[in-house]
């Protein structure tokens, strides 16, 4: 028996919201002193590249048609490379700033992914209505992994940047299949939860 959906949705929201309390974390104290603890650097890059890798089960058994195969693998893709860079970026082996791109086409990837999946409208159910915003929230919010790789040491990049994925926890956790949305819910969309 498959779980709902909405089940997995809180799952990498957790993931998530770990994610971004450790960027958060990094951003209050400062680099040098989260770095203090050599682990502390792999722990955010470490654990979005297992976000993505428990992706890729996601994609294969909780999708219904090819559009959602498809951007749930560009997520577990994106995911990957995207922490990839980062710990070769940590670990040394990339000399480049520039390989933070990778987050920032992560958040356009992503983003992206998130709109085009879609197909309802946004208020057709509450989990439509999330996934617009989610999408438009990673487009918009690329301009702080952008400013990361510009400016590495810029306290306002790191605090958006950590605090976008501490925002797309909450959307997920807000996450119901067939629940209305500020008190509308199209008719065909079913009977809803709870």
């Amino acid at each position: 028996m498959q779980p709902p959906s909405e089940h997995v949705h809180w799952l990498f929201a957790t993931g998530f919201l770990l994610l971004g309390l450790c960027l958060l974390g990094e951003a209050i104290v400062g680099t040098e002193v989260w770095r203090r603890r050599a682990w502390r650097a792999y722990l955010w890059p470490g654990l979005a590249f297992a976000l993505g890798v428990l992706m890729w089960p996601v994609m294969t058994f909780y999708t219904n048609s090819a559009i959602h195969m498809i951007a749930h693998g560009a997520w577990a893709q994106m995911l990957m490379i995207a922490g990839a860079a980062e710990l070769g970026l940590v670990r040394g082996k990339l000399q480049s700033q520039w390989w933070r791109l990778a987050v920032t086409a992560g958040f356009l990837v992503s983003g992206s992914a998130l709109l085009v999946h879609e197909q309802n409208a946004w208020f057709f159910q509450r989990s439509s209505f999330l996934h617009h915003l989610m999408g438009w929230t990673m487009v918009v919010a690329a301009i702080f992994p952008l400013a990361r790789a510009i400016k590495p040491r810029s306290q306002v990049a790191a605090t958006g940047f950590a605090l976008t994925f501490v925002v797309a926890a909450v959307m997920l956790y807000c996450d119901r299949d067939v629940a209305p949305v500020f008190g509308h819910i199209s008719e065909l969309a079913g009977t809803p939860h709870r």
